[in-house]
């Protein structure tokens, strides 16, 4: 989510900038050092301190609206600049330094890209946080198919060893494939691609310099963010209605209806890193809603639902948000799973599609240059081959961590069967090689649609006795794998792009797992403990906990006890967001660009319009910016946007610390219509 769909076909990597047209930059007789040099302390240190950094961004992301833009730029940069400043210390020290490579920061790269991810995949903001009581209360005692049985409260220790058990099969899922995605199929990844592109400049006379400005740039954002996040905590009081966070910039009226800017750094770096239609689909998704929709269905409160119902009743107002946003999501997600299979079995049919259909590198160059990109693509092919990964070494790691989870995850939710753990472990190679092909071609993972479909299935086929508990647990089997799996082969040719060891990326992807299993948990227990999570009304509200235990609930019992016209409201917008994504389809690339993006769309009509107001402030700074200097916007936009993120991500860290010492802000800045006298 946050990421806009191209359009897939053959794509030359040759004409995207600073990519193999500017081959004589990437020496095909440079010295590649060997896998197990590759992956270093200093390394794996500098993983564990971003990884930590990111997650705690990740879990606020999750906790407050849902949408989690790449932080692949930040992670990149931050990796090159502590090992550079590292480095650089220790030479004016007089210390003889390893010399600092590309390989090691795709290294680093992975690593840190692995931790973060299982702060997302691991369902701390959905399946995982959907299992407790709080969510449980939320949706009603009394609610058809929301049962008291139905409860596991988040814990330290069961999630680590949940983490465990399903983190590593999607890495040992596709191993022996690498070969034929990457250099048969010649998939592009983009994200992959760019990330590796965005490496080999940092290890170029101009890139360095590059990079250290963005650096400058990134340092400068996340110190204001981070004094300016200081700033707002002492306005902030106790409770949920003070400070800059309500402050009601459009007025009264429109605070009401949660139309206003609340000057979050994080959601305007979000703005500035997502790109303009996903941005502007969030805004018209909220005006829709909350400018629209929901001021008239309030109308009809005494008609359509009882008048008398809290905020956060399932029967009333509250039902009608949840399940619109639910149906647009399906829509949305079974949309775009169809297209996908639809692609890679049509492409993987025709015999031809290695030359003709899939998107194959081709060398635009002229003859000159064309013997020396040549002679680098040997020289990638054969660095890629060089470290094997054995098959037996692939396929028995599979069926080992699969024995070991079959048995293991039934011990910590007993709804899930043993034999349904293995049957998603049977079929999960599959849907996996689905989901990594189908992100090689568009650059979209579907991995949350796939543990969607799982959570139906398994719900629907175990029943009101513990259907939910095991609905959201196969969720998240399923999730971790086909995540892990896709996230696997874009490091594959991020490595191959670097000239990286095949072998490297895959301890380094095991590496990183192994410290997400651990800090994702405890970076959450953090915000668990410090801060009112599942709160509605509170900034933490963690939207998609109710979406996911609602979705479970609908497997067993359907569409019970909806309010008045809420199931004709969810049809039409269902079938709306099936429009809406054929036509982004079928239209030309000047018509679609402007078609707005249903899922993103979907976010605020359940949690509010007030980030979408602070995303479009971002991303009309960085309009502004593209007209004014369009070079700059390019070189420094990214750099700007994770500063600012990052820097109110790490106050957090701070901010939990004080609310754990009930230590509450001096000052409640509220503001009220004035008295008439």
């Amino acid at each position: 989510m946050g990421t806009e769909i191209p359009r897939s076909g053959e794509i030359s990597e040759a004409l995207l900038p600073g990519s193999e047209k500017t081959a004589t930059e990437l020496d095909h007789d440079e010295d590649v050092p060997e896998w197990k040099e590759q992956i270093t302390i200093r390394g794996l240190v500098v993983s564990a301190l971003l990884g930590t950094l990111f997650c705690i961004i990740t879990h606020k992301l999750n906790l407050t609206v849902g949408i989690i833009p790449s932080l692949n730029v930040a992670a990149g940069l931050l990796g090159f600049f502590f090992v550079k400043s590292w480095t650089g210390f220790l030479s004016k020290l007089g210390f003889t330094v390893k010399p600092f490579t590309k390989q090691e920061n795709t290294v680093i790269q992975t690593c840190v890209v692995a931790c973060y991810g299982l702060a997302f995949s691991g369902g701390f903001g959905s399946y995982l946080i959907a299992m407790d009581e709080k969510t449980y209360n939320l949706i009603g005692a009394d609610y058809p198919g929301n049962h008291a049985e139905d409860i596991i409260n988040p814990g330290l220790w069961w999630m680590i060893g949940f983490l465990f058990v399903v983190s590593f099969l999607g890495i040992f899922s596709l191993v022996p494939l690498r070969k034929v995605m990457v250099l048969d199929y010649k998939l592009t990844y983009p994200s992959g691609t760019a990330t590796a592109m965005l490496i080999n400049s940092f290890h170029t006379n101009s890139g360095a310099e590059l990079a250290g400005n963005q650096v400058k740039c990134l340092g400068k954002y996340l110190s204001l963010s981070f004094v300016w996040s200081c700033f707002k905590w002492f306005f902030s009081g106790v409770g949920d209605s003070c400070g800059f966070d309500n402050f009601p910039t459009l007025g009264l009226t429109l605070f009401k209806n949660t139309f206003y800017f609340d000057f979050s750094p994080t959601y305007i770096g979000c703005g500035l890193i997502c790109p303009h239609i996903v941005n502007c689909s969030v805004l018209l998704g909220a005006i829709i809603s909350w400018g629209f929709l929901w001021p008239f269905v309030s109308q009809h409160a005494g008609d359509w639902y009882p008048a008398d119902l809290g905020s956060n009743d399932f029967k009333g107002l509250y039902g009608y948000k949840v399940f619109i946003a639910i149906a647009i999501i399906l829509g949305d997600g079974l949309y775009n799973l169809v297209k996908i299979i639809a692609v890679t079995v049509k492409e993987l049919c025709n015999n031809s599609s290695r030359r003709l259909n899939l998107p194959i590198v081709t060398n635009v160059v002229d003859d000159s240059e064309a013997s020396e990109i040549l002679l680098v693509k040997k020289k990638r092919d054969e660095v890629f081959l060089k470290d094997r990964i054995p098959l037996g070494f692939a396929v028995s790691g599979y069926v080992g961590l699969a024995a070991i989870s079959t048995a293991t995850i039934p011990l910590i939710f007993p709804p899930l069967k043993w034999y349904f753990v293995l049957c998603s472990y049977l079929i999960a190679p599959a849907l996996a090689f689905c989901n990594s092909y189908g992100t090689g071609l568009t650059d979209w993972s579907l991995a949350s649609t796939y543990g969607k479909i799982g959570l139906f299935i398994i719900a629907s086929v175990v029943g009101s006795d513990g259907g939910v508990i095991a609905g959201l647990a196969a969720c998240g089997v399923m999730m971790s794998i086909v995540s892990t799996a896709a996230d696997l082969m874009q490091d594959f040719k991020t490595g191959y792009l670097t000239l990286s060891s095949a072998k490297s990326m895959f301890v380094s992807q095991l590496v990183g797992t192994v410290m997400g299993c651990i800090i994702a948990p405890l970076t959450f227990w953090l915000f668990w403990t410090a801060f009112d999570i599942g709160d509605p009304n509170g900034p933490y509200k963690a939207p998609y906990a109710v979406i996911f235990r609602e979705m479970a609930i609908l497997g067993i019992e359907g569409f019970a006890e909806l309010p008045k016209h809420c199931l004709a409201l969810c049809y039409g917008f269902f079938i709306a967001a099936l429009i809406v994504n054929l036509l982004r389809d079928i239209t030309p690339p000047k018509i679609s660009q402007f078609i707005p993006i249903p899922m993103a769309m979907a976010v605020p009509f359940y949690i509010g319009a007030y980030f979408a107001i602070d995303m479009f402030v971002g991303t009309v700074i960085l309009f502004v910016w593209e007209r004014i200097n369009r070079k700059d916007a390019d070189d420094f936009a990214g750099a700007v946007a994770s500063g600012l993120i990052c820097g109110d991500g790490i106050w957090t860290i701070p901010s939990a610390i004080l609310s754990i010492l009930r230590i509450n802000p001096p000052i409640c800045m509220y503001f009220g219509p004035s008295l008439s006298k």
